[in-house]
């Protein structure tokens, strides 16, 4: 085996053999650096670790929110990082000043940045959205057509659960650029039915029987406002009401206080004896209208009315 390298070595041309020499030198010459620069960088990796588990819950004890924990917590490890690596270089080539490699750094961060430039806004997205936090986990949001449940809020994407069951994943720099309705931000929120009664009904008293009913729903908020009642509109068929109420923010809360408010004015209206309408409709005939008249075997004979007739539907 050592013949045939020996053979194989011999074989290869003068140049190349020097230049693999001074290769294999250089290599030699500086392997002590490569391995300090390794260690620096292995106590490099215990000095975070040990940052990561102390500086966390300090921050917590502060009462720091974990979001703005988090960011801190990022920031502080790509910086030691940053600055381990650039000292593991100048250890490994003493030839690559700080300086030199910060400038290589620029000019292959920008090169990255635009190759990467989706990424790099989503994280930059993120760190703001966790800094300003507009809205939490556990928050409703209302984002671009996705609506649901926040679960969890990263550097790059956040996590929406929407009412239905299904998890989407989004991207930060969509809520941070657009429009976001955050459908927690209190606890509680107003909701509106419309309520509509017959012509023949008395106004007011229909809007004391559905205010009535309205404040005994356990679901209605009225320690927070008052119903609110108003005759809104001369319908079709009928004087519509706005009943508007202040229950809470969850959207389960909202279908819950809809569902016994509706229930509630129902009943009450009904042992009231003021009619709910359904859609009236006049038809109105310009020209006479055939009627068929059967006897009692079954045929019909066509008669022509002498007048213009209407029916009401």
């Amino acid at each position: 085996m050592i013949d045939f390298l020996s053979s194989t070595w011999s074989s290869l041309p003068a140049p190349l053999r020097n230049q693999l020499e001074d290769y294999a030198i250089g290599f030699w010459s500086v392997l002590p650096q490569l391995v300090l620069s390794i260690v620096f960088l292995g106590f490099l990796w215990a000095v975070i670790k040990i940052i990561q588990m102390v500086v966390p819950r300090t921050l917590r004890r502060a009462h720091m929110r974990r979001s703005l924990v988090d960011v801190i917590m990022m920031l502080i490890t790509v910086g030691l990082w940053l600055f381990g690596v650039l000292i593991a270089v100048t250890i490994a080539f003493p030839t690559i000043t700080p300086g030199k490699a910060l400038t290589a750094l620029g000019i292959g961060g920008v090169a990255i940045g635009f190759a990467f430039k989706d990424v790099f806004e989503n994280f930059l997205a993120g760190i703001l959205l966790l800094i300003r936090e507009p809205f939490a986990v556990e928050d409703y949001i209302e984002c671009e057509g996705i609506e649901g449940q926040v679960e969890e809020i990263t550097i790059r994407d956040t996590h929406v659960r929407q009412t239905d069951g299904q998890l989407v994943v989004a991207p930060n720099a969509m809520f941070f650029k657009n429009p976001v309705t955050i459908r927690t931000a209190r606890d509680v929120r107003r909701t509106t039915i419309i309520c509509g009664i017959a012509y023949g009904e008395d106004v007011d008293e229909a809007r004391e029987v559905i205010a009535n009913a309205v404040r005994n729903v356990d679901a209605v908020r009225d320690d927070v406002r008052d119903v609110e009642i108003f005759a809104q509109e001369f319908a079709d068929s009928s004087i519509n009401f706005e009943v508007t109420w202040w229950t809470g923010s969850k959207p389960i809360d909202i279908r819950t206080s809809r569902d016994k408010v509706v229930a509630a004015v129902k009943r009450a209206l009904d042992d009231a004896g003021i009619e709910i309408p359904f859609p009236y409709r006049t038809l109105t005939f310009n020209d006479p209208v055939p009627v068929r008249n059967y006897t009692e075997d079954g045929a019909g004979k066509d008669h022509q009315s002498t007048e213009n007739r209407a029916e009401t539907v």
